[in-house]
């Protein structure tokens, strides 16, 4: 088997056991090699799909500069979304779905157009958005403690677990996403604030990013396609029973919670 098999290999063996496995870097794949950790990526969704999975979009990680300086990178990094990490406002998720999962808020495009083109502009992006909706990342790692770099996150399909998405669309001209201030409350008490300026400056840098990132790898953005732009604040741990609402100003809310013990 090679490299890319073995650490795709491992990581399937992570989620389905529902036990992390160790760091891939540095043991299975090179330190730094951000291109072969993204062809295990490739390798399982393509798994993912050949199962009858379907990709309903994708989302943007490392948005934030200090995330970004603490990986020692320059450049955000994305991940495919599956039909099956789709989770309904208000809905109860159980945490034995899951490993090790955080949460975090974010801004969720809709595109109404495909964005095929690398050299696509700012512009371009506007013009493709259909709306916009408040969202929750449920991240989660199958690296133990996680305990990642780079080429771990990357790999492991840039620690991507579920999504939840409000259901009150918004379109771009009636929001600031600069300026737009979240607090992600759990239990009502405020466990993460940021603003869309935490997003490269602008959730719509993030998308821009995307855009160019995926034309260039020759799976373009779609129509219909779902994309998460990146965290507007820090993320939180996971607590079993807990319910934890996202409030974006301008975007309205949306809302999970958690059964289970936490892992």
């Amino acid at each position: 088997m090679t490299a890319i098999e073995l650490a795709a290999g491992e990581l399937r063996q992570a989620r389905e056991s529902g036990t992390p496995c160790p760091p891939l870097r540095g043991r299975l794949l090179p330190e730094g090699d951000v291109e072969t950790a993204y062809q295990v990526q490739q390798f399982q969704v393509r798994g993912w799909l050949d199962a009858g999975h379907r990709r309903v979009g994708a989302k943007v990680g490392l948005t934030s500069r200090a995330v970004q300086e603490s990986f020692g990178v320059f450049e955000p990094d994305f991940g495919v979304l599956l039909d099956d990490m789709a989770v309904p406002d208000g809905a109860e998720v159980d945490l034995d779905r899951l490993l090790q999962p955080r949460v975090e808020a974010e801004v969720a495009f809709v595109l109404g157009a495909d964005l095929p083109d690398e050299r696509i502009t700012g512009v371009d992006v506007i013009r493709a958005v259909d709306h916009v909706l408040p969202a929750i990342e449920i991240v989660d790692s199958r690296v133990a403690g996680w305990d990642i770099s780079i080429v771990d996150t990357v790999a492991d399909n840039a620690s991507s677990g579920l999504f939840v998405l409000g259901t009150a669309p918004r379109r771009l001209a009636d929001v600031d996403l600069r300026l737009c201030g979240m607090v992600l409350e759990r239990a009502g008490e405020p466990v993460s604030v940021g603003a869309g300026a935490a997003c490269l400056g602008n959730p719509l840098h993030a998308v821009q990013w995307l855009a160019q990132t995926m034309a260039r790898s020759g799976d373009p953005l779609r129509v219909g396609d779902v994309v998460l732009s990146g965290a507007l604040g820090p993320m939180v741990s996971v607590t079993a029973g807990a319910a934890y609402e996202a409030r974006i100003s301008g975007l309205g809310s949306v809302r999970v919670c958690f059964s289970g013990a936490a892992s």
